[in-house]
């Protein structure tokens, strides 16, 4: 028996196939995270969040006082006794009440950042629901969604908040619930727009026509 030779293009085709089968596809939040690490301003502003945050909630325990005990000896003369030094504690001073000012800096970065944070989460999660749901089932449905939208968007922003303090009471929790309610408004006519944009991709088509339920493909086709 005499061995069979290989053609030029055996060895080439072989290694093309070793190749192919070593690359692997990237989703849509792994190209989100590569765009962001090679971004040197998000990076920057990263790790400058990141010592806010730290901050926020550990900056507490560089100090011995508290953020509503109040100095009686500095008050009548804040302005000369209540200066900044790092000898006693009071890093940035003392406000006019004769509070220490680094501690109460360290609870207002605190709750901006839970308002900020929580505000944005809960527009996000509302904001892409309805809108996912207005755009890609349509028709009457799209037309009534987007009229409360446009309603709601006429009333002040304040008097909403104003209205939901007046009537549950003073409260962080309420503010961040108030922060969220109004602020997922435009959140949901962005996403409404893209999913118009997306409905009729042939991926979506397919999905329909093989049965898929409508919430089942807003939620793996549409929102990601």
């Amino acid at each position: 028996m005499t061995n069979a030779t290989l053609s030029p293009q055996q060895p080439r085709t072989a290694e093309m196939a070793e190749r192919m089968a070593e690359v692997k596809g990237r989703s849509l939040w792994a190209d989100a995270r590569t765009r962001f690490l090679r971004n040197k301003a998000a990076m920057v502003s990263l790790v400058v969040l990141a010592f806010v945050v730290a901050f926020a909630f550990f900056g507490q325990h560089l100090s011995p006082w508290d953020n509503e005990t109040i100095d009686w000896d500095v008050l009548g003369n804040v302005k000369e006794m209540g200066r900044p030094s790092l000898e006693n504690g009071h890093y940035f001073g003392y406000d006019e009440s004769g509070r220490d000012l680094y501690t109460r800096v360290v609870q207002g970065t605190r709750v901006s950042l839970m308002v900020g944070v929580v505000g944005a989460l809960i527009a996000v999660f509302v904001g892409t629901t309805y809108g996912a749901v207005a755009g890609f089932v349509g028709g009457r449905v799209d037309s009534a969604m987007m009229r409360f939208v446009d309603i709601a968007m006429s009333i002040p922003y304040m008097f909403v908040l104003i209205l939901l303090l007046v009537v549950f009471g003073r409260s962080i929790g309420m503010l961040f619930v108030g922060i969220g309610l109004t602020a997922w408004l435009d959140m949901s006519r962005i996403v409404r727009g893209q999913t118009l944009s997306i409905k009729n991709k042939e991926f979506i088509e397919a999905a329909v026509a093989t049965g898929v339920p409508w919430f089942i493909i807003i939620h793996r086709h549409v929102v990601p």
